[in-house]
Order: structure tokens, then C-alpha cells, then sequence
């Protein structure tokens, strides 16, 4: 269970980066109330997670998956173009951070 609440709060590191750049510096009433209750529930997931799992695993999955989701929100949205190289960086990652998961 705290492997699937790890992944959610991964999740939501994606949403509270992606509402942060959408908020315009706060200035911009939703995307910053998203900002705030995303990154709250991305923080307490990964505090309930590292309750068992070890901390550098669990902050390598956290950052892994919100990296690579923030990244494809914004290739999504047409901010950032895909390349091949892109590609292949991207599934390095998912790769990593799905190896953490078998070799832990």
C-alpha cells in the first residue's frame, strides 16, 4: 500500500509543478489553490511512504515519476517539443525508477 501511496504522491508533484508554472507567480487564483492542496498531499505521501520504505528510494521514486509526468503534461500542452533523445531519457527514468521498485 505505501508503494501505491508513493506513486500517487508522485502524481501530485507533477500537478503541483505543472499548477505552479500555471499559476503565473500566484498571481492566478486556481492554479495556485491547486498548487497548494497538490503539493500538500504530494508531501504526505511521501512522509507516509518513507515510514517503510528507505528515504533514498522513496524520494528517487517521488522525483522520478513527478519529473517524467511534468514533462509529459508539457510536451501534452505543446510547451515542450518530444525528440528521440527526449524519448529515450524519459524511459531511462521510468526504467530506474521501476528498478528501484524490483530491487527494493
Amino acid at each position: 500500500m505505501d508503494w501505491v501511496i508513493l506513486i500517487a504522491a508522485g502524481v501530485m508533484e507533477a500537478g503541483w509543478a505543472t499548477a505552479l508554472s500555471a499559476s503565473r507567480g500566484f498571481k492566478r487564483l486556481w492554479p495556485t489553490v491547486i498548487f497548494v492542496v497538490t503539493l500538500a498531499l504530494s508531501m504526505w505521501g511521501l512522509a507516509h511512504a518513507m515510514l517503510t520504505i528507505p528515504v533514498g528510494t522513496a524520494y528517487a521514486v517521488w522525483v522520478g515519476i513527478g519529473a517524467v509526468l511534468t514533462v509529459v503534461v508539457s510536451i501534452l500542452r505543446g510547451e515542450e517539443k518530444l525528440s528521440t533523445a527526449r524519448l529515450l531519457l524519459l524511459l531511462g527514468l521510468v526504467g530506474c525508477v521501476v528498478g528501484l521498485k524490483v530491487v527494493g
